[in-house]
């Protein structure tokens, strides 16, 4: 490839990687990930409400990676509170000079590949947290005495598909390295140097 074109696809490279960092940053900073309505089920039992009598006790759930916002409807108006998730995150120190140990195409392959891995990762966990363990009903009815509430709809919203945008840009950019011509580097053989035959023995 010519040197202007690699010297466009690297450039394109560092703009894609540049606009994940700030994508991934902002994503994981909102509370936008899930967002959901919750039944009071205690009131609706109460009142036996069925149709448009369940929209007064519907109430709001958004919630992210580390806090998230809910209304809970019982009736008679509702309650806002807002609640901090403990999530733990281990960040790389970008500070220090750990590239210096893993320069040339093993290490643009590397971090690429890092990058798209962690951002698969956090997507297939907090995925399973939220499927599996049924994170929007346990944030529902945290502390919560007198009312049992229950999940009533819920669908992932714009930070978690951002994310997943930031997933597929990952990818992307580990096919624009290939494409600008570095090579794998484990795909390449190593060239033996010739012997000198009796020459290399004589001394």
């Amino acid at each position: 490839m010519p040197t202007r074109q690699k010297q466009l696809v690297f450039s394109l490279c560092g703009g894609l990687g540049f606009s994940c960092a700030l994508m991934a940053a902002v994503a994981t900073g909102l509370p936008f990930w899930v967002s959901g309505a919750v039944l009071c089920r205690t009131g609706a039992e109460l009142v036996n409400a069925t149709g448009a009598e369940l929209d007064k006790f519907l109430g709001e759930l958004n919630y992210g990676l580390f806090h998230g916002h809910r209304v809970k409807q019982c009736g008679l108006g509702g309650r806002t509170s807002r609640f901090s998730l403990v999530t733990g995150f281990f960040f790389f120190n970008a500070f220090g000079r750990p590239y210096e140990t893993l320069q040339g195409p093993l290490g643009l392959y590397l971090w690429s590949f890092i990058s798209w891995l962690g951002s698969c990762l956090v997507m297939v966990l907090f995925a399973s947290e939220v499927n599996i363990h049924h994170l929007s009903h346990r944030i529902a009815n945290f502390n919560e005495v007198n009312f049992v509430f229950q999940t009533y709809t819920q669908r992932y919203d714009r930070c978690f598909w951002l994310f997943f945008l930031v997933f597929l840009l990952h990818g992307l950019n580990f096919l624009l390295i290939r494409l600008a011509g570095v090579q794998f580097p484990f795909l390449g053989g190593k060239e033996s140097a010739p012997s000198g035959g009796a020459a290399d023995l004589m001394y």
